[in-house]
């Protein structure tokens, strides 16, 4: 199955949906079926909204964060390449 279109709201081919679901709708995309030889028209939809606020990442991170026991870890600390992942693994002096 393919998408071959994806509307915004009040573009050609919308306004029946902006009609029934107003500013909630996001999108429509119209998917194709090739073997089935159907077209399907599908929406996304805001089903719920909250107030949200960011937290700073770095900011939260070195709160009681001990710098030098981080980095005696972090030179103790090798990665290892393995089947495509990265696996962390410590050296024995980290022991």
């Amino acid at each position: 199955m393919r998408t071959r279109l994806k509307l915004k709201p009040g573009q050609r081919g919308t306004k029946k949906l902006q009609a029934m679901y107003g500013d909630r709708l996001v999108c429509v995309r119209y998917r194709y079926d090739a073997e089935q030889g159907r077209r399907l028209k599908t929406i996304e939809l805001i089903v719920e909204e909250k107030e949200w606020s960011p937290r700073d990442r770095y900011e939260s991170v070195e709160a009681g964060f001990d710098h030098m026991a981080a980095d005696q870890l972090a030179s103790a600390t090798r990665l290892v390449e393995t089947s495509g992942s990265c696996v962390s693994t410590l050296t024995d002096t980290a022991l």
